[in-house]
């Protein structure tokens, strides 16, 4: 159903630009790869938006989680890490972080990023599911901005980078399971054929499969679609965080309430004002993100509203205004003030645990192809994430994948490769319509609780969107909607087949774990044309 490729096209008539590393994506995960892989090669860094500033970790507010504290240890970290993970966490992959994320740290620290301290030490704080302080930030709540103006401001001064930004990646080259690139268009329309040695994906997430989402407009998925189509193992993609604590107020956007806010004390309320969450969990408020959320859900249906509250009026408001300086002035854009007003927040789309399978050097089934950040799945997250564990990741699976690049001996010559099914002319509907249906169909069947029935109408109402890729597709809009259906079918379809619950996903027809049947990955990988099925043993 999906196509290998989303063009037509024949190498021999693209004009061809060669690099050592090709770098796709621009957050913490593809800035930090590339200015480590330029030590000892030539890197092309491409990144959709017109900035290296706009990326998913611009807006990670809450931090990145490492070992720093003497009174914590990295088995505390492993522990909580596992914990969360519900069971499909990789042992190995979670040990890697846990002992690397310190030096990670400090890599971060030497490019410039400025970390809060106090008193001269590292600041810490604590998050959901964390027993001990080890969160760092900067700005109070502006860390993935922090780190990305430092990385960025190094990358653009390196002489061994060339930036392309406002560029659209269409596909990876591959042949005989070996990536030789990728169909890169650029801004006029014209496209090239970009070849590399190695090419590494840190895309991001998918977060605009659904209509209410934490993510920028950029989060379609990209990294993940065009794997799958070379034919990388994709898996776990059943597994959505939402972010419990979204503001949802009239006018302003989903924009995100940090879990650290929850960190430093705040309360879930419901509409009558009453707390909730001491009748759900005994870690109340700090519970795993996906027991908040559903929590959240529960008590917005029996008090038939569509939000809740989060509530910090009862610390200082020096405090607040200081640990959350952003939070604070963005809510009092909209006539709320977090030291003295409950803010409205409901759940929205987050984080996608799942991803591109890599091994624990950062490569994917694909050789010469690697993947980094959200778009990967290391084995770290399981079926759950630990807050502020995903920025550690990027940077302790970027290093392990540039030195996994250096033993690479140059690639040879790309095999004579086209792609002429002659696709007409794409249909009229505007692709506006098409995506925010697409959203829609996500958020009912396919969204913090789900159901056989609900699921199969929902992969129906996909199924009738399959007409685009027969299409001629020319521009970003278009690619980025063949992307996010590739993706959000393949959601629905692990979905359908993990009958259980567990972690970010919950079956409402299955609603208890079973870790006798289902304590196994669910990998999906395109072949002859047609999704392969795979489950296989933690």
């Amino acid at each position: 159903m999906v196509p290998r490729y989303l063009i037509d096209f024949s190498l021999d008539e693209l004009p061809c630009v060669e690099t050592d590393v090709m770098v796709i994506g621009a957050g913490i995960a593809g800035l930090f790869t590339t200015i480590r892989a330029s030590e000892s090669n030539r890197v092309l860094i491409i990144t959709k938006p017109k900035s290296l500033l706009e990326s998913n970790t611009r807006y990670a507010q809450g931090g990145i989680a490492a070992v720093i504290s003497d009174e914590d240890s990295p088995d505390y970290h492993r522990q909580d890490t596992l914990i969360a993970g519900a069971g499909l966490c990789d042992p190995e992959a979670v040990d890697i972080l846990v002992h690397e994320g310190p030096a990670g740290v400090q890599d971060l620290i030497r490019l410039g990023t400025q970390f809060d301290r106090e008193n001269g030490e590292l600041a810490l704080t604590k998050e959901g599911a964390h027993s001990q302080r080890r969160i760092l930030h900067a700005q109070g709540d502006a860390t993935g901005a922090e780190i990305v103006r430092a990385l960025s401001e190094k990358t653009k001064l390196n002489p061994n980078v060339t930036i392309w930004d406002d560029h659209f990646v269409i596909d990876l080259v591959t042949a005989d399971n070996v990536c030789y690139g990728a169909i890169v268009q650029k801004p006029d329309g014209v496209r090239v054929y970009v070849k590399a040695k190695a090419t590494i994906l840190c895309s991001g997430g998918a977060g605009q499969l659904y209509r209410y989402t934490t993510n920028p407009e950029i989060a379609t998925g990209d990294g993940i679609a065009m794997a799958y189509r070379a034919g990388a193992v994709v898996r776990d993609v059943e597994f959505i965080q939402f972010h419990p604590t979204a503001l949802c107020y009239p006018g302003a956007p989903r924009f995100l309430i940090s879990e650290a806010v929850r960190g430093e004390g705040a309360v879930l309320r419901n509409i009558r004002g009453e707390r909730f969450m001491e009748k759900v969990h005994p870690q109340l408020e700090l519970a795993p993100r996906d027991i908040v959320a559903r929590a959240i859900v529960d008590e917005m249906e029996q008090t038939k509203s569509t939000f809740v509250y989060i509530d910090i009026t009862h610390e200082s408001p020096d405090m607040v205004k200081h640990r959350f300086p952003n939070i604070y002035e963005f809510c009092l854009n909209y006539g709320l003030d977090l030291t003295s007003d409950w803010i409205p927040v409901a759940p929205a789309a987050h984080y996608m645990m799942g991803g591109v399978k890599t091994d624990l050097n950062g490569e994917t089934s694909v050789k010469r192809l690697y993947a980094c950040g959200e778009v990967s799945s290391t084995g770290v997250h399981g079926a759950n994430r630990l807050a502020s564990n995903s920025l550690s990741e990027a940077i302790v699976y970027g290093r392990r994948i540039i030195e996994d690049i250096r033993t690479l001996d140059p690639i040879g010559s790309t095999p004579p490769i086209a792609e002429r099914s002659h696709r007409p002319e794409h249909p009229m509907q505007p692709i506006v319509e098409k995506r925010l249906k697409l959203q829609k169909v996500m958020l009912r069947y396919v969204g913090l609780k789900r159901n056989a029935a609900g699921l199969g109408k929902g992969y129906d109402e996909l199924k009738r969107q399959l007409p685009i890729y027969g299409t001629c597709l020319t521009k970003r809009e278009e690619y980025e909607f063949a992307n996010l259906l590739t993706l959000a079918m393949l959601t629905t379809e692990a979905a359908l087949l993990r009958e259980e619950s567990r972690g970010g996903h919950y079956r409402e027809d299955f609603p208890e774990r079973d870790d006798f049947v289902w304590r196994k990955h669910i990998q999906l990988q395109r072949e002859n044309g047609k999704t392969e099925e795979r489950v296989h043993d933690v």
